[in-house]
């Protein structure tokens, strides 16, 4: 977050035919969502007491919060092993990760029946040191709280030496130089709530070892969950920087991306081996000779999200190519994506559900207006604020 970036406000139109649809998606997801408050779960879901989670805690909560991991992993990978040299990939990701835990928040308070109860959690009255699911709320508001903080000198940056607004410009200045004295810690602060968290979601299913499948389920649930969050950071700031620069017709930043790809092979090759081992020492790997929905759709998660981009991303023209590269990182977001979906939906099965759960209209319309408002969002900030580096050259649109 230092001022060396030279980080500016990207020069381009707002409104485009791109941001109307996405405005359309969003006021689409913003009518459903009305009816899901005004009467209920029941009538907006098909969710019900054998189901009582669906996609809007399998991909809003859980999978946006594994994506946002691009946050924690390049501010330890800067601040904390001193890579300086890829600064200018750290703001685009801190604002993917805080809209990223922002749109969570939305999803969830979609989610839970007494959304108006979602401020409990910060009063000490309401604490339940028992509870998993608890530690994850805690722990993704502070994070969210501290993704705030380190957004603030973007912010600042912008008003700072504004003339026609002095007084604005004082204050961000003063603001400015005191939460940059104190970053680190915020810095540190990130990187061990996310630790935290990543890992904590994945145990709140270890407390339902009969419901969920065997494939999946294992006391190392959070560890895995942690590995693959780890795993999928990197490739989420690559496909974010890449899809911003062809958005923006802009160069991508090739001589950085394909460095920082290097690294993920390690963190892929660690995630892959705990999910052997794992399978290897609980003697699992048996119900992989029937077939069933749960093996193909675990089979489909290890080979194209974890096995193929690994091996795609040991070779140097893959690394090399900006389209080969975006692809290989688009499969791992894909299995780390799926991972999550599988764990909340395929694998858990309530024994005694009458019926299958699928989503409904209204659940499938929310979580896309989730995510096209985060789209919209990025779009909005990045105009408006120095988050992108400028590069040498456009790309010809």
């Amino acid at each position: 977050m230092t001022s060396h970036e030279h980080a500016a406000p990207v020069a381009r139109r707002l409104l485009t035919p791109g941001v109307l649809m996405l405005l359309a998606l969003v006021g689409a997801a913003m009518i459903f969502a009305i009816i899901r408050f005004a009467f209920g779960l029941s009538v907006a879901t098909n969710l019900d007491q054998q189901h009582p989670w669906g996609i809007w805690i399998a991909i809003d909560v859980a999978t946006g919060v594994a994506l946002a991991a691009g946050g924690f992993t390049s501010a330890a990978l800067v601040y904390v092993f001193n890579r300086n040299r890829f600064h200018s990939l750290v703001r685009p990701a801190l604002l993917t990760a805080m809209l990223g835990y922002t749109f969570v928040g939305m999803g969830l308070m979609a989610d839970l029946g007494r959304y108006y109860n979602i401020w409990h959690p910060a009063l000490p009255s309401m604490w339940q040191g028992n509870s998993v699911l608890f530690e994850v709320g805690m722990c993704v508001m502070c994070y969210l709280t501290v993704l705030y903080i380190e957004f603030l000198p973007l912010v600042c940056e912008r008003f700072i030496g504004d003339t026609g607004r002095p007084r604005l410009a004082r204050l961000c200045a003063r603001i400015d130089r005191v939460v940059r004295r104190t970053m680190f810690v915020f810095i540190l602060a990130g990187v061990v709530l996310s630790c935290l968290h990543q890992s904590s979601l994945g145990h709140l299913m270890v407390i339902a070892p009969t419901k969920m499948h065997a494939l999946w389920y294992t006391p190392l649930l959070g560890l895995l969950f942690l590995l693959s969050a780890a795993a999928v950071g990197f490739p989420m700031i690559i496909v974010e920087s890449l899809w911003s620069s062809w958005s923006f017709s802009r160069q991508p930043e090739m001589h950085l991306l394909r460095e920082l790809a290097r690294f993920i092979p390690p963190l892929l090759g660690v995630y892959l081996a705990f999910i052997i081992g794992n399978m290897a020492v609980r003697e699992t790997y048996g119900e992989l000779r029937t077939v069933s929905p749960q093996t193909v759709c675990f089979g489909i998660e290890v080979a194209a999200g974890v096995v193929l981009p690994l091996v795609m991303l040991l070779m140097d023209r893959v690394r090399r190519s900006p389209r080969l590269l975006l692809t290989a990182c688009l499969l791992i977001v894909f299995g780390v994506a799926f991972n999550r979906i599988n764990v909340f939906l395929v694998a858990y099965q309530p024994p005694f559900a009458e019926r299958a759960y699928f989503p409904s209209v209204g659940e499938i319309v929310v979580t896309t207006g989730l995510m096209a408002g985060l789209v919209l969002v990025y779009r909005v900030i990045v105009t408006y604020l120095p988050v992108l580096t400028p590069t040498s050259r456009s790309v010809a649109t």
